[in-house]
């Protein structure tokens, strides 16, 4: 049963994904619970939720914001994201029947099309249900909420206005699919490890203004 305040706070995310809410915009606790049509305690509860995941923050006197994208915090969501998620897909293609695989073919082809159309909100929809077709079959719940909760910290929305890696994410999704497809667990690990690294590239320099290196490898690791 899904309780008010899981309501407000999936409906807040949805918001800043979409970026009707922006980075550092004021969340209004007396307006939400109005609009809610309840009292003001799931509405602080839902906030608490997501300041826990880093999507919210709190400060004296400024009141809750949306918190603004941190490039320290981005890395680590990435780094945890790289060591669960192939993993997470290894698992779940597995044991994908065809009917599943066309599945996520069919949110292939209708990504493809959000892009052709210019609608990356639908497209950043898309890109989720894809992924999620694949870590609700992994065999573990747990697994499968921890990878949701690093999504929920994963800023979406600045990721979402690059539009050059919507075409390059295309190509990606479509090297996933033929890897389930052939039932090749390294291939469909070291293609889901590339579509993650690229995603966080192209975030991290946007966020910095300077193209780096992937952070996942060891080698990467500056030892002071």
């Amino acid at each position: 049963m899904t309780t008010k305040r899981d309501s407000i706070a999936a409906e807040l995310r949805r918001r800043i994904n979409a970026g009707e809410l922006p980075r550092g915009a004021h969340i209004a606790q007396s307006a939400l619970a109005a609009e809610f049509a309840t009292s003001i305690t799931p509405v602080r509860e839902a906030l608490g939720v997501l300041q826990a995941e880093g999507v919210l923050t709190s400060e004296p006197r400024r009141g809750v914001r949306v918190a603004t994208a941190d490039l320290a915090q981005v890395r680590t969501v990435y780094l945890l994201r790289q060591l669960l998620e192939p993993y997470a897909m290894q698992r779940a293609i597995w044991g994908m029947s065809p009917r599943d695989l066309h599945e996520v073919e069919e949110y292939c082809a209708r990504m493809e099309a959000s892009e052709r159309a210019n609608d990356p909100i639908a497209f950043s929809d898309l890109n989720r249900r894809f992924h999620f077709a694949f870590f609700e079959r992994c065999g573990d719940e747990g697994l499968r909420d921890e990878i949701a909760a690093l999504w929920h910290r994963y800023p979406w929305d600045i990721l979402r206005v690059l539009g050059y890696r919507r075409a390059e994410a295309e190509v990606e999704h479509r090297e996933i699919v033929a890897a389930a497809r052939a039932g090749d667990l390294e291939r469909v690990a070291e293609a889901t490890r590339q579509h993650t690294a690229n995603s966080y590239l192209a975030l991290a320099e946007h966020l910095s203004g300077e193209r780096g290196d992937d952070p996942f490898p060891v080698t990467a690791v500056v030892v002071s």
